[in-house]
């Protein structure tokens, strides 16, 4: 059973919340006075996306959901709110497509005989080469 993948522009604004905060680090006084970090909280049970979806995303190994089924992204990477604003939103999105797609199962292929052959040859030649260095008489 496929399931679709799940990006930003499918979940309603209201279901994001967004918190300024000041950012950590050296900055100067821009980082002192300013709170232009970005803490993006993202209620997975609470949201409006199909059953199957919230299993996936719930069940996806990620330090970023929580117990409580809440993703908590920080952005503050750059000197604007916009921008951190906007580089959270990437980040839950590559998140929830990572974790909503459905990896492609392989196909079991045979090897082929000429393959066969040619692991048989190196295993052939390297047991010529271990023996060409023992001693003489054993």
């Amino acid at each position: 059973m496929q399931t679709d993948v799940i990006t930003v522009s499918a979940i309603p604004d209201e279901e994001i919340e967004f918190h300024a905060i000041r950012a950590q680090g050296k900055g100067g006084q821009n980082v002192n006075k300013v709170s232009t970090a970005i803490h993006l909280r993202f209620d997975i049970r609470a949201s409006s996306l199909p059953d199957e979806a919230k299993a996936r995303i719930l069940a996806y190994a990620d330090r970023r959901i929580s117990k409580d089924g809440v993703i908590v992204i920080k952005a503050q990477g750059h000197r604007t709110q916009e921008m951190n604003k906007a580089e959270a939103l990437q980040r839950l999105d590559a998140l929830l497509t990572s974790a909503t797609t459905t990896p492609t199962r392989r196909k079991q292929t045979r090897p082929t005989r000429r393959s066969k052959q040619r692991r048989l040859d190196q295993k052939t030649q390297r047991g010529q080469l271990k023996a060409s260095r023992r001693k003489p008489g054993e």
